[in-house]
Parts: structure tokens; sequence; C-alpha cells
């Protein structure tokens, strides 16, 4: 696996794009917007999503999806998740037979209510064991700055997972190998909405036990809600899971604890919008998805739809921590 195409120049895009390159890849990175596809060739960086990051030469970029899928010998998909369906739709017949795709989204499907790597499935025509996920507590800025961190790599198939440990490990980024996609996505997709509601009680100043339980607690939902799917329990215990929800939740370089923290000093959800520099919060639409998967496979998610609330009728900060205090005592 020497040459990768990283589909998306935003903030995580590019850092993994710099994680391949430093392990050795070579990386064509695919940009919307063509002052970032020049910034990144002509200057080597990316000022709009990494600014003061300097890449290395190893990776080039273009606007053209075509040129940057040429040749390569896995694809990433670097868009945020709502929007992987549509950008897939235009990229499908462009993709490389048998390459492995790998999603670095985290989120469930509005409507559809699949995660990420259902929609490759589904729209790009592969098998399930062609489809790799990455997940953990990979905070984009911080790794951009080689600031030690690890991940875990999911996929059916093993040998594909190896193949991209491989491809990713560099002085800075160690992977771990997994075959639960189940569990890792959910784990990565839960935390986005755990953080949102971290972030509103840090807002209205509450400390930090509150904090924990509500990780806690937030670890033990999605936990369940995976294990309803036919994830193993014990990868919410490890980078995937707990791993990523601490990182999510416990940093100001996390967008949806940043954006919760708005909401929880009472602004809507277009002033938080704004205060996060128009980046989006995975977390807002997510809780939608997640909120309904758990209805469907009746699995109770209090802190999620308590999130979805806030977000989405209407309620106060205040009403959200008096419902989830006041729940009906039971045994953890």
């Amino acid at each position: 696996m020497q040459r990768v195409a990283v589909l998306g120049a935003g903030s995580w895009g590019t850092t993994f794009a710099k994680v391949l390159a430093d392990a050795g890849r070579d990386v064509v990175l695919w940009a919307r917007r063509p002052e970032v596809s020049r910034a990144v060739c002509d200057r080597h960086v990316n000022p709009d999503y990494l600014p003061g990051v300097v890449l290395p030469e190893r990776i080039t970029a273009t606007t053209n999806a075509a040129a940057a899928l040429d040749g390569v010998d896995a694809v990433v998909l670097a868009v945020p998740s709502q929007t992987l369906r549509a950008n897939l739709n235009d990229w499908r017949d462009l993709l490389p037979r048998g390459r492995t795709l790998v999603s670095l989204a985290k989120g469930v499907e509005l409507g559809t209510l699949k995660r990420m790597s259902e929609v490759v499935v589904e729209v790009a025509g592969v098998t399930p064991d062609q489809v790799a996920v990455v997940s953990g507590p990979n905070l984009a800025r911080e790794i951009a700055a080689e600031e030690p961190t690890a991940t875990v790599i999911a996929c059916s198939d093993h040998e594909r997972a190896v193949a991209l440990q491989s491809a990713t490990s560099s002085g800075y980024f160690r992977s771990y190998t997994n075959t639960d996609v189940v569990g890792c996505e959910l784990g990565g997709a839960g935390k986005n909405v755990i953080a949102l509601a971290v972030g509103i009680a840090a807002g209205m100043g509450l400390g930090d036990n509150t904090r924990a339980s509500l990780i806690t607690r937030g670890l033990a939902e999605t936990a369940r809600l995976g294990q309803a799917l036919g994830a193993d329990p014990l990868t919410f215990a490890g980078l995937a899971g707990l791993g990523d929800l601490v990182a999510t939740c416990s940093s100001p370089l996390s967008r949806n604890r940043t954006f919760g923290e708005h909401l929880g000093r009472g602004e809507s959800l277009e002033q938080a919008g704004e205060a996060n520099h128009g980046q989006v919060a995975e977390g807002v639409k997510s809780c939608l998805s997640i909120c309904e998967l758990g209805e469907r496979h009746g699995v109770e998610l209090p802190i999620a739809d308590a999130v979805r609330r806030v977000c989405h009728e209407g309620w106060s900060a205040t009403s959200m921590g008096k419902e989830l205090i006041s729940r009906a005592p039971r045994p953890e």
C-alpha cells in the first residue's frame, strides 16, 4: 500500500494525509476548493484548516477526483458523515476496483440509520470486507503537531486492517487493528453526542463530577446500543470507545464539546455554529439518527435523547439537567 488518495481536505483529512506521508506513503489529497489545492501543492500548507503546520512533500493535491484516484492502492474518505453518500455517488465510477476504502467519518446517516461503512458498501457496490474504518482519540490538531496518539483500524478483513496499520505507523501515530467494525463505528458516532452533553454542562458552569458522570453513563448507553447491533462489548472499553469519548469530552479542540458549551450558555444552534467557525459538530445531526436507532432496537438512550431535545426541540440546558438527574432510580 504505497499510493493513497485522501478525499477531503478538512482538518482530519489533511492530518491523516500527513500521517500517511510521514509513514512513507505517497498521498494525493482531493480538495473541493482550488485555493486549498494550490496552497498544499505550492506551499505545503493548508492554512484554512491546519494553520502553522508544514505538510510533507509526499503530499500533492488536486480538485480533480479522477486524477486523485488514478493508480492508488487505497482510498480514504474524509468528508462529513451526512455528506458521504452524495460525495460517493459522484466518485463511485472512479473508485479503483478491489482497493481498500477507508472511512474517517463518525456518524449515523439520517433517514437510513446506516453506519458509514454500510453507506460505503451500498453506494460503492463493494463487499463489507473491503471497507475499513478509523476511530479513536484522534484530535486532528494534536496529531498534526506530532503529539503521540493511538487509534483503531477496524475491518472484517484482518489482512486489510494490518496493511493499513503498516501504512499509518510513524513515530507519533500508533494503530491497533480490530475486526469489530460495528462497535468502532458506534463508539465514534456516540461520543460526539455525549461530548455535546458534556459541553452543555460545562457551559452551565458545572464541574468534574458532572463531566465524569456523563462520560461514564454515556459510555454505558452507547455500549448498550452496540450490543443490540452485534458489537463486542469490550470494544467500548478500548480506544474506539472510552479513549475517543474521553478525548472528545475533555478537550477544547473538540468541536462537539465546544458547540455544546455555547448551547449551555443559552445560545441558539445558529449562534453556536457561528462561534464554531462554521465547522461541523457531527453530534448535532447524529443525535437524531442515534436516538432513532435506539428506538428501533428498543435501547434506552437518555443522554442522547436529552441532547436531541436541546438541539431540536428547544429544550433549555436546565431542563436537560433536571430530566437526567430525576430519572427513576435503578441499579448501575
